[in-house]
């Protein structure tokens, strides 16, 4: 969809991703401070879909993995988990998916030349 070697189109998809994991990571980071992981799990769940849209892998397993601690199920999605032990999985996931987020929009800022 892109035509020549601008990206246009690519690069609007990109910046448009990164709006929404900025806002979706002010999100999770209220759900997580409020007990909320019902919607822990939902907004990994957008997370996961727009970040393999992209093709940003690593962010989107750990927001398949967050998916499923939001519903007390460890990263399997079959296991059980305690709200603790689910509490304290997120926790160490969203900061871990906020690491892997900068460093692809680092690589994808560096690949579109900003």
């Amino acid at each position: 969809m892109d035509e020549g070697d601008e990206y246009d189109f690519s690069k609007s998809l990109v910046n448009n991703y990164f709006e929404q994991a900025e806002s979706t990571f002010d999100k999770m980071d209220k759900a997580l401070a409020s007990g909320n992981l019902q919607d822990l799990s939902t907004l990994g769940h957008f997370l996961k879909g727009s970040s393999a849209a992209i093709g940003v892998v690593k962010v989107r397993n750990s927001c398949e993995a967050m998916q499923h601690y939001g519903t007390c199920r460890d990263a399997d999605g079959i296991t059980e988990l305690s709200r603790d032990g689910a509490v304290h999985k997120l926790t160490e996931t969203l900061g871990c998916v906020k690491l892997q987020y900068k460093e692809a929009e680092s690589t994808l800022r560096s690949f579109f030349g900003e």
